[in-house]
């Protein structure tokens, strides 16, 4: 289902199921990350749901949480997001020990063509969101980032909620990968 033009970056709030006909695969994303094939191969096999609570706390400053559910219910990972570009350690049980930041960009200030293309007009007026992720070397034995621009893309035809996502990782030779997810709006 198409996302309804009043959900922006602004307020992500709702409900939103991955879409995996129109998603790159990130099954080398996770490999690289040190997720096990088992693991790899329960996230390929199962429908992830995204409930996405964006707010704001009492001194304005932004919060994005998002709690993952598998099909059937089954919990996944819970990310809370706070939009000040602040360095937070967190532990996942996919990814492991990680640090990561969260911000709102002007996608003008986004060095990165893919990163920075690509989005509604909307997203471009109110930025997308930022996040960068880095695997805590010291405790996962991995050494990776994964950059992502969160916002609205028309894709085929249909307002999608997406994430730009680039990716890197000491044990890949090759340069980055770099994958779209495309998310269908459930609703609130």
């Amino acid at each position: 289902m198409a996302a309804p033009p009043n959900v922006t970056t602004t307020d992500l709030s709702g409900r939103y199921l991955m879409n995996k006909s129109l998603s790159d695969s990130t099954d080398e994303i996770l490999r690289l990350q040190g997720v096990s094939w088992f693991k790899r191969r329960a996230i390929a096999t199962f429908s992830l749901t995204l409930t996405v609570s964006h707010y704001k706390d009492d001194d304005g400053v932004e919060h994005i949480d998002i709690d993952q559910t598998l099909s059937g219910g089954i919990p996944g990972t819970r990310e809370e997001r706070t939009l000040n570009w602040e360095s937070h350690p967190n532990y996942d049980d996919v990814f492991g020990a990680v640090f990561g930041k969260s911000r709102r960009v002007q996608l003008e200030d986004v060095d990165d063509e893919f990163l920075k293309n690509g989005w509604t007009a909307d997203t471009a007026e109110h930025g997308g969101i930022q996040s960068y992720v880095e695997s805590d070397t010291s405790k996962s034995g991995k050494t990776w980032t994964a950059e992502q621009i969160w916002g609205f893309e028309d894709k085929d035809g249909v307002r999608r909620y997406a994430r730009h996502v680039k990716f890197t990782s000491s044990d890949r030779k090759e340069g980055p990968i770099l994958a779209h997810l495309y998310y269908d709006y459930l609703g609130n």
